[in-house]
């Protein structure tokens, strides 16, 4: 007990001191984790007991999705789910096909060139939930995009684990599983609707109480599911949806994430102490071939699929290069693979397959953690050589919008939260109003209520250079992103300096660097709603009888909001 105790306390003492090493160096957390397990396991040997930290990761991985079924709200990615799920189906079969043949071709058996197939078919739903949920990108459109091809991908994944787990592929056995997973599900579903309400309310009354509730369930899903002879990555993963539709959601993610991110640290420096050091020459070149497929050719597949649905370069970009690692699904279905072999006698697979596996999923984790960090850069510096993507795109917003025929008055970039009230505003004052964004679903909206509108990205110099900005008095952009409003004022101020300008910014030291540029006016949300709430109260004192009459405009509102099908973006 007393080892078990030292090994622990060496891997959060290295993965915190490298951890807080990389964050002053503004690096991302992920590559420090991993960094620490290669220094105490395979470099230094202080950790040996790999298979206590292999179940703790397990774990991990468990409680991870748990939070992401948690967080699945499928009313957030449905406006991009049939181009997402297509997306992530279409592209997880070509780089099966493609991971199969080139097992083949490096020498592999069939089933190991099969494994393979897997194992370049998923990207990481934890990699990239916590990376964009560190920058607040979960409900920008490339965010959403990118989760709903993650979870077709995690859904594929979860069919292939169940079907794999008893080393058969037979249609039977196969069936079996998927018929165990299906009742699980339904069992998920009838448990939350008649039993969670109930218990969640009673739970509610201690904040003890409803703290180990909520780890009590997914337990109780990850047994359900061990005992069915799933994984316990699947139980937890439904526990989370079975739990995701309850009015407690964000409370149960509030008292999860802390230990999520506990367990979360222990799986990543797992991944550098099962790394056999000694082994990587012998798989030297299928490793360098197969990390060019998931690093540059598995992104490229996912922008073209993209664009051919219709997206424009930049959010097909933002969200494609976002998806350049292997899925940790990938190194559960490999290691139970190597599991089932033990257990039967039978070889699925060899040592080999496994330690190549573990060793693209470290490296491409590590890289793509940087790639994320610094997407925005990168495609600032790729941007002109993927005008090619923007020839493929099946775009019907795009055709749509060149007939549109105004001389605009105002000009807004973004129809979001903000874009909603302007436009509204803009009618009731009859001024000429045309928008300009790049979300499919948002064009559409537009299009059927009958508002003029341009499909396209704010950084696209052809789409500045397509708009008569001659007749505009008043330009808006919504769009949160610093930088692509600094290229919309260093663009038209100087060509236009009567025209009103108005950008948007997150933060205080953007919005001082947007006014050395000229804007005539920053829009800070969160300022904006507290001055509102000021306002408010000036207005309306203490009389309460006016705050239930505002209360009651404000309603009103919502709902018409809500009934003309409002869509929140970014």
């Amino acid at each position: 007990m007393n080892m078990v105790f030292f090994e622990l306390s060496i891997v959060i003492i290295v993965a915190t001191v490298l951890g807080g090493l990389l964050k002053a160096l503004k690096q991302p957390l992920i590559p420090a984790y991993v960094i620490a397990g290669l220094i105490i396991g395979p470099i230094l040997g202080y950790v040996t007991d790999s298979e206590l930290i292999s179940s703790l990761s397990e774990v991990g991985i468990a409680f991870l999705l748990f939070i992401v079924g948690l967080e699945l709200d499928f009313k957030k990615i449905r406006s991009v789910a049939g181009v997402a799920f297509a997306a992530g189906l279409i592209k997880s079969l070509i780089l099966f096909a493609g991971g199969a043949f080139l097992g083949t071709w490096f020498g592999f058996t069939g089933t190991e060139s099969s494994y393979l197939g897997i194992v370049l078919a998923f990207s990481s739903t934890v990699v990239v939930v916590k990376m964009y949920a560190d920058t607040r990108e979960l409900d920008t459109l490339h965010g959403r995009t990118v989760i709903g091809i993650l979870l077709a991908e995690d859904f594929l994944a979860i069919l292939a684990l169940s079907v794999l787990s008893t080393g058969s592929v037979s249609v039977g056995d196969a069936s079996f599983m998927l018929a165990k997973l299906a009742g699980l599900l339904l069992g998920a579903i009838l448990f939350s609707r008649f039993i969670l309400g109930p218990l969640y309310k009673f739970a509610a009354k201690s904040q003890e109480v409803f703290f180990l509730v909520s780890i009590s369930i997914a337990f109780l899903f990850a047994l359900v599911a061990s005992g069915l002879g799933l994984s316990i990555v699947i139980g937890a993963f439904i526990a989370g949806v079975a739990l995701a539709n309850l009015p407690y959601a964000y409370e149960i993610i509030g008292k999860i994430v802390p230990l999520k991110d506990f367990f979360a640290t222990i799986f990543f420096v797992s991944l550098g102490l099962v790394l056999p050091l000694n082994e990587i020459p012998a798989i030297a070149l299928p490793f360098a071939v197969l990390f060019g497929v998931v690093i540059i050719f598995k992104p490229l597949l996912a922008m073209l699929i993209s664009s051919l649905q219709g997206f424009t370069k930049r959010p097909s970009f933002l969200g494609s290069i976002s998806i350049s690692q292997v899925s940790e699904f990938s190194l559960i279905i490999v290691a139970q693979a190597m599991a089932v072999g033990a257990a039967t006698g039978q070889e699925l697979i060899g040592q080999d397959v496994f330690t190549l596996t573990v060793l693209l999923a470290i490296s491409t984790m590590a890289v793509s953690s940087y790639l994320i960090a610094y997407k925005e850069a990168i495609y600032e510096q790729l941007s002109p050589l993927l005008g090619i993507f923007e020839h493929l795109r099946a775009g019907k917003q795009r055709a749509e919008s060149k007939r549109v025929k105004i001389k605009p008055e105002i000009i807004l970039f973004g129809y979001n939260r903000i874009g909603y009230s302007i436009v509204r505003k803009a009618k009731e004052l009859k001024k000429r109003i045309l928008i300009i964004d790049y979300d499919p679903e948002v064009i559409r909206h537009l299009i059927k209520r009958k508002t003029p509108c341009i499909y396209g990205d704010v950084t696209d110099p052809e789409i500045l250079d397509r708009v008569d900005f001659d007749t505009c008095k008043i330009l808006i952009s919504t769009v949160p992103e610093s930088h692509n409003n600094l290229l919309v004022l260093r663009k038209l101020r100087k060509i236009y300096p009567k025209m009103i300008i108005f950008v948007t910014a997150n933060h205080l030291h953007e919005a001082l660097e947007l006014y050395e540029e000229g804007a005539d006016y920053v829009i800070l949300p969160h300022f904006l709603g507290g001055e509102h709430v000021g306002v408010l109260i000036g207005q309306l004192s203490i009389d309460l009888n006016r705050i239930l009459k505002h209360r009651k405009m404000h309603i009103k509102e919502l709902h018409q909001r809500k009934k003309v099908g409002h869509i929140i973006r970014q």
